[in-house]
């Protein structure tokens, strides 16, 4: 769930890519990068752990001089949150390249394994991102050119594609030719193509979602198909090849859930209407299965439940109030490497409005479920401001299994919907009573938006992994990377790491 930006202009793009990065800080807030290609031909990279606006600084700005260059804001499902697995990543054979990824590879071994044995490239650190880029790299060089035209270049994305699997959005430069975008066969991670016209000439952009591109002041073209890569060279000239076989769209889901921003437009479909469709939806099924449950007010729990939740209070005729308070100085609770972390976070990020909660019965919304951990404090904390009765709905269905597209899910064990029915999932997180959006009306409250879109990555409800290649011993392996005490453990190492290098 990282946001990725790549730019090619007439003039500097610093200040567009950290624009465009600060409004998809969202999808990332461990850490940030920039990496531009200055007058002549050097790389000028700034990264770090932290927000955009703290890794940042004037200084660092100055340096990225050029006109081109790709962003990255990081959220972390593999390896850990040292500085050195922050992206950009580079390598500077063969001719300079640097690439930012989002997504998450599924044959990762098999990849480090192979790139020993063939191309004797080392990979420094446990990001599949830089496996990405070396795989990439060594397809490059068989070519033996000194100067790629577009063909040579989609035809190393084609040797990527038939080594990489898993869920990957990218966008990488090359040194003294140009800029090449490409996303997966599946089209799980998200990628949009931006265009701006000035002086008589075209500027491009690419980006993670289209609000990216607003605010940098680009228009949207369209989105990246699944396979496809998106070729610009530096002077301005744009290609495009479908460069994967048998390409089949089927975006994740929980994009539309709860990744996306709600002014985003993704694979055709606007984020804000599908959310709109899904309070639609569960407004229904609670009307029709909770005649007898008396609801005195709906109240969201923010920020993404806002606009499914003023639906569902249209549907069932009741009113609608803002109960919490956010605070947005604290980062997503769900990317919180660990429990004790996630807990004592919940009571930073919300406080309560007790007067919409007292002596009320009260229906919360929010876009999902996964640990329970954040929604067991919520309610906590909707009894204490004096509520009667607590219900509780979610614009998604039960999560069930680990995601392992490049969303840190945790391990099933993790999930409180894993092997639990929904009273005892109301039970745990302490509600009166709770129900679940169904699948079918999930699936169906985006394709009303985009009725092309005939299947979706519902893995994290339905175990079906769309790559079709995972295995139960590769989840037990992810099981053993993504855990509390692993994160816990590699954050301890990372700093130790870190605090070595600074001595």
């Amino acid at each position: 769930m990282c946001g990725i930006v790549g730019i090619v202009s007439q003039a500097p793009v610093n200040q567009s890519i950290y624009d465009a990065l600060t409004v998809l800080q969202h999808r990332g807030q461990d850490a940030a990068g920039i990496v531009t290609v200055d007058d002549e031909n050097r790389f000028r990279l700034r990264k770090a752990n932290g927000l955009v606006s703290d890794v940042f600084q004037q200084v660092h700005m100055m340096r990225l001089q050029g006109n081109a260059g790709i962003g990255h804001v990081r959220y972390p499902t593999a390896g850990c949150s040292s500085v050195s697995e922050a992206q950009p990543f580079y390598v500077n054979s063969p001719y300079g390249l640097t690439l930012v990824h989002n997504g998450n590879l599924t044959n990762s071994q098999d990849l480090k394994d192979k790139l020993f044995r063939l191309a004797r490239r080392h990979v420094n650190t446990t990001s599949d991102s830089e496996l990405l880029l070396n795989i990439f790299a060594y397809h490059l060089d068989q070519i033996e050119k000194y100067h790629l035209d577009a063909e040579d270049v989609f035809n190393a994305i084609k040797q990527t594609h038939q080594d990489i699997q898993g869920a990957y959005a990218c966008v990488a430069m090359i040194i003294d030719h140009g800029m090449v975008a490409f996303r997966d066969p599946h089209g799980i991670r998200p990628l949009v193509l931006g265009k701006r016209e000035e002086n008589g000439k075209t500027d491009y952009m690419f980006a993670s979602e289209s609000i990216a591109l607003d605010t940098a002041g680009f228009e949207f073209v369209r989105d990246v198909q699944p396979g496809e890569a998106v070729y610009v060279t530096f002077d301005g000239k744009l290609y495009s090849q479908q460069c994967a076989e048998n390409p089949t769209l089927t975006p994740c889901i929980f994009e539309y859930v709860y990744f996306a921003r709600p002014d985003s437009c993704i694979d055709g479909v606007s984020v804000y209407a599908a959310r709109v469709h899904m309070g639609q939806h569960l407004g229904e099924k609670i009307a029709k299965e909770w005649k007898d449950v008396e609801i005195d007010v709906v109240i969201p729990i923010p920020e993404t439940s806002n606009d499914i939740a003023l639906r569902i209070a249209r549907v069932l005729n009741k009113p609608y109030r803002q109960g919490f308070v956010k605070n947005r100085y604290v980062g997503r609770t769900f990317i919180m490497p660990g429990q004790a972390q996630r807990v004592s976070s919940v009571r930073r990020k919300l406080n309560t409005i007790a007067s919409e909660f007292k002596d009320k019965n009260v229906l919360l919304v929010d876009d999902s479920i996964v640990r329970g951990t954040t929604s067991e404090q919520i309610v906590e904390m909707a009894r204490a401001a004096g509520a009667k009765k607590i219900y509780f709905a979610s614009a998604a269905p039960e999560i069930r299994y680990p995601n392992v597209y490049g969303v840190d899910m945790p391990t099933k064990n993790e999930l409180i919907a894993y092997g639990r029915d929904v009273d005892e999932i109301a039970k745990l997180i302490g509600v009166d009573k709770l129900i679940f959006q169904d699948l079918e009306a999930l699936t169906s409250s985006v394709q009303q938006e985009n009725p092309a879109i005939k299947e979706f990555d519902c893995s994290v409800f339905t175990g079906k992994y769309v790559t079709g290649d995972i295995t139960l011993e590769y989840l037990d392996t992810i099981a053993d990377q993504r855990n509390d005490s692993a994160k816990k453990k590699r954050a301890k190492d990372a700093t130790n790491l870190e605090m070595h290098n600074e001595r």
